[in-house]
């Protein structure tokens, strides 16, 4: 497959700039790896979403929402940082929970194909700086969404009580991506959500061992009643999509992101970063949370949370997001379609009926 434009959407795990874009800039150490500089992106480097746009040889993605130094010849990146699927009900200066939810993003897509169809016609390509209306036509639709719906709900409901709401979240999510198909989307790359209980910030907040209840965490570490969650999230939007693809013409992929990162934290030590819930940048625990990038008090002392020494060495870079060697090791076990249904490259994908 040739696709000559990449659109993403999505939260945290795909943002390459548009939450700072639309409050407050990245502050370092983000970015220190790649970009030696802090690049909107939750990470010291690139995100699974980068290294997916290298393979296909596209330029990496520009926020839709950041109007400076952007280039849209070849897509956008309509995700935004604490976005969810559903509406949300909390603020971003509370919960870090992002206005942009999915609708708004596909919403954003559909202003933006209608800006450039209307620039085209008129002529103002903007010096090359946006892509031919053709293209939408052959673009990769990537979908990374739904951890901070799941987040949300271990917030503020019971074990119970988050499986019930599921179907809700992933009906929302079906219908957005029928409405891309309605906009001319065809092939979409469609991740499912990843291990939570998995995220070191996770680990950190049930304590101790003295301190759990028996059964808390699983045989790898992973805080098991949030992973099944999540797996149950994932087995209803892998049946979702199954349905989907059977109803329509498009192309669509359903890529296990949970296997692929689980079995990162697995083999952490094996492939040399070190323990699976250490954390590079930042401090977590019960009752505190200093971010990475920020100072606070822990056990009476005033700290600042910088980085580690080697961020390549790590699986999670500020405890919630992954660090680039983590990004590219993931990246290049879901690329070659070992994680995907129907397991077909990401190369590949335009096929997937």
């Amino acid at each position: 497959c040739k696709f000559l434009a990449v659109f993403a959407f999505g939260d945290s795990n795909t943002d390459t700039g548009g939450i700072f874009a639309a409050f407050y800039p990245a502050i370092p150490p983000y970015g220190r790896t790649f970009f030696n500089r802090p690049a909107g992106r939750a990470s010291d480097g690139r995100l699974i979403i980068d290294f997916i746009a290298e393979h296909l040889g596209v330029p990496y993605l520009s926020p839709y929402l950041d109007s400076l130094g952007s280039t849209y010849k070849h897509g956008a990146n309509f995700a935004t940082g604490g976005a969810t699927i559903l509406h949300p009900d909390e603020s971003w200066f509370v919960n870090g929970v992002s206005p942009f939810s999915l609708d708004i993003q596909v919403e954003h897509f559909t202003q933006f194909k209608n800006k450039i169809t209307y620039f085209h016609s008129t002529g103002a390509t903007g010096n090359g700086r946006l892509m031919k209306p053709g293209y939408f036509s052959e673009a990769l639709f990537v979908l990374d969404i739904g951890q901070n719906d799941l987040a949300a709900g271990q917030r503020k409901l019971s074990l119970e009580n988050q499986k019930q709401a599921i179907p809700n979240i992933i009906s929302q999510l079906i219908t957005q991506i029928q409405n891309l198909y309605e906009r001319g989307g065809r092939y979409f790359w469609v991740h499912n959500t990843g291990p939570i209980g998995c995220l070191p910030v996770s680990v950190a907040k049930v304590g101790s061992a003295e301190k759990q209840q028996p059964g808390t965490l699983d045989e790898v570490g992973c805080v098991k009643s949030q992973n099944e969650v999540a797996m149950e999230f994932n087995r209803q939007l892998r049946d979702e999509i199954y349905n989907l693809r059977r109803g329509s013409n498009l192309s669509i992929v359903y890529v296990d992101i949970y296997g692929a990162k689980y079995e990162l934290v697995r083999k952490a030590r094996e492939l040399g970063l070190g323990d699976p819930f250490g954390i590079c940048c930042g401090y977590h625990g019960i009752g505190y949370d200093i971010w990475c990038g920020n100072s606070g008090a822990l056990n009476g002392s005033q700290v600042y949370a910088d980085s580690c020494s080697d961020p390549s060495a790590v699986i999670s870079w500020d405890g919630v997001h992954y660090s680039e060697a983590a990004n590219r090791w993931i990246s290049n076990q879901i690329i070659n379609g070992s994680f995907s249904d129907p397991p077909t490259s990401i190369h590949d994908s335009c096929h997937a009926q």
